[in-house]
């Protein structure tokens, strides 16, 4: 009957929970293998990285290669460089060293219906080889410039991503564990109305209380169970946010320990911080790179008024064959060198469209910057502030705990005396369970806005993840 409530809630959570489970870094390590938010970071810090694989590409020598073969039908004579074949209108066909005169051959006459001179198909084939390479090309030059600078924005992405999965992991962690709490007060705090409303409920019947005692009491009791039934929608859907990250089933986790260090961060400069945030916040570090690559798209787009020298060489080398001759000619291989001057002299208005629009995604670049630089800063003083502020918020909470079970013992004390009403009863068990949901709340918060702080100042690392997971039980 005057089970005190805290002790309850311990209780029923040693009951539903075991003494071993699933700590922080057993979950961020599923995390680190499973998670697709930071797979899609890392291929997409690949993909941007071909990119200066491509740009470079199109400074190096670029080599060409081709092959024709051909059939032409109906061919009427041929002429090589070492015979002749001649036809003549008596249909005799005459080969020699020259027709018509020194020593040759006649056959004949051709078959009737033979079409006269007609040696059949010929076919050609032709061997080239290309090589291109540009001299001078500024535009490409700066083309490269970009694809570096947008390569190392694109890392600096990753490395945010990587800190982010830091505290997604942590914060689903967390809410699955101050969600449990939440539904441990929930049960004993049903189960403290519950008694309550037996309790009025008997004294009702033997006369000791007014039936108002009893409707109160079963007021307070209904509203408990739904409040469980909440809590427990809570609860599944905390465990099902956790597994979304992690890509498994989430199984029971271990508790934060009731002795947790209350420590200022460190240092304890809220100026050393902001500091240290701009410095080495990787979004930030992603939006500079992002300004350098505008600024280098910019020369490009202006390289676009200047001239530019490429080298070529070609060679080629051919020859055909005639169907009915044993004749063919051989076209001797050739090699040409040369270099070309190209300047551009009129585009249409293109090449200053390009250079306008550089210059206005560049101005993007920058105010995306300062919007990202002022976030930052406020992220990091909120931090730091709420990490300051926690300290006060946790002893705070705890102390509420303990006058608020004290209240209770002395209300159910007074009620059985008849100085104190069922009502006071009832708003007492709830406010030590309002007391006990807030002091989880702020021992939890107090991690997460560590970590937080952390991230914000671009120094959230595996070493945190391993701070937190020892202050679990």
């Amino acid at each position: 009957m005057r089970l005190k409530l805290l002790t309850l809630a311990l209780a029923l959570s040693a009951i539903s929970l075991p003494s071993h489970g699933e700590d922080l870094l057993d979950a961020y390590r599923e995390a680190r293998a499973n998670d697709p938010v930071l797979s899609q970071a890392d291929a997409q810090r690949l993909s941007v990285g071909e990119g200066v694989t491509q740009a470079r590409a199109l400074l190096l020598p670029q080599i060409s290669a081709g092959l024709t073969l051909s059939q032409t039908n109906g061919n009427s004579s041929s002429n090589t460089g070492t015979s002749s074949q001649n036809y003549g209108a008596d249909s005799y066909l005459c080969s020699g060293i020259a027709a018509g005169s020194g020593n040759y051959n006649c056959t004949g006459p051709l078959q009737s219906g033979a079409a006269s001179g007609n040696v059949g198909h010929s076919r050609s084939r032709d061997i080239s080889a290309t090589l291109n390479q540009s001299v001078l090309d500024l535009s490409k030059i700066a083309d490269l410039k970009a694809a570096h600078s947008q390569a190392s924005a694109q890392d600096a992405l990753y490395q945010a991503a990587l800190q982010d999965l830091f505290v997604r992991v942590a914060t689903a962690y967390f809410n699955v564990l101050t969600s449990q709490d939440s539904l441990t007060f929930a049960k004993a705090n049903e189960e403290a109305y519950r008694q309550q409303y037996e309790q009025s409920d008997q004294r009702y019947k033997v006369g000791l209380s007014a039936i108002t005692d009893v409707y109160q009491a079963k007021s307070f009791y209904e509203s408990a169970k739904a409040q469980t039934i909440a809590a427990q929608n809570a609860l599944d859907d905390a465990r099902e946010a956790l597994a979304q990250i992690t890509g498994k089933p989430t199984g029971e986790l271990k508790q934060l320990r009731d002795d947790l260090p209350m420590d200022p961060p460190q240092p304890n400069d809220q100026k050393a911080w902001v500091q240290q945030a701009l410095q080495n916040n990787p979004n930030l570090l992603s939006d500079k790179y992002s300004v350098d690559a505008a600024e280098h798209s910019i020369s490009a787009a202006r390289a676009g008024h200047l001239p530019t020298i490429s080298a070529t060489v070609n060679y080629g080398k051919g020859a055909t064959w005639y169907q009915n001759s044993t004749d063919h000619f051989r076209r001797p291989s050739s090699t040409t060198v040369g270099l070309t001057l190209s300047v551009p002299l009129f585009s249409g208005g293109a090449t200053q469209s390009r250079v306008r629009q550089s210059i206005y995604q560049r101005d993007a670049a920058q105010d995306s910057l300062e919007a990202d630089r002022r976030q930052v800063q406020r992220n990091t003083l909120n931090y730091y502030r709420s990490v300051i502020a926690g300290i006060s918020q946790v002893e705070a909470a705890k102390s509420a705990v303990e006058a608020g079970q004290k209240a209770l013992d002395a209300t159910r004390a007074g009620f059985s005396v008849g100085t104190k009403t069922i009502l006071d009863v009832l708003t007492a068990i709830q406010t030590l369970t309002s007391s006990e949901s807030q002091y989880s709340q702020a021992r939890h918060q107090f991690i997460l806005d560590k970590l937080l702080l952390k991230q914000a100042a671009g120094a959230a690392d595996f070493k945190d993840m391993e701070s937190i997971n020892t202050l679990l039980e």
